[in-house]
């Protein structure tokens, strides 16, 4: 006398790696690549501009350059990970999450150290202050798009799909 409608949904998760460490300059090429490396040197050059000032003692400076080779050393061995796609090969580690916090926070903390260098009235933390606040942009960017990649269910690299299967049975009951 009535019908009965049963749905289920399958999902299929596939994952698509090589897993062997090869050198693929490519990565260079893309914009998640270009951005770090902007990172890469822009943290380098504010580094440079308050470790060759004669005020480079100061705890200002200090700060800013522990920002900025922290996040040199960071995003330098991220970038070495991904041109020989150590990524790939450990991809069970969620490098895309880590990524989105520690750009997240450096966004932050770049964000402080630049103001700080700024406030001085030192020509070198000034000059390193507008490398920092270019380096929080770069550190911005960065996150936004891992923050993308992260929520799109990405790894950080080789390829993921997802297949979604609606399967409805329809069973007529009889009294």
């Amino acid at each position: 006398m009535g019908e009965l409608t049963q749905t289920a949904t399958v999902t299929q998760q596939e994952t698509v790696v090589q897993p062997y460490i090869r050198f693929d300059p490519e990565y260079t090429r893309t914009i998640p690549g270009i951005v770090k490396i902007a990172c890469i040197v822009l943290n380098l050059i504010g580094f440079i501009c308050i470790e060759f000032s004669y005020f480079s003692y100061r705890p200002q400076g200090s700060f800013f350059n522990t920002i900025a080779m922290l996040g040199f050393w960071f995003s330098g061995i991220m970038l070495v990970f991904y041109l020989f796609h150590v990524c790939e090969k450990f991809h069970k580690i969620p490098w895309l999450k880590i990524e989105l916090y520690f750009c997240a926070a450096w966004t932050l903390l770049y964000m402080i150290a630049a103001s700080v260098a700024a406030a001085t009235s030192i020509g070198a933390f000034q000059a390193a202050a507008f490398f920092g606040y270019c380096a929080m942009v770069g550190y911005g960017v960065d996150a936004f798009l891992k923050f993308q990649a992260v929520r799109a269910g990405e790894i950080a690299q080789g390829s993921r799909t997802v297949h979604v299967q609606q399967q409805q049975t329809v069973s007529t009951l009889t009294a």
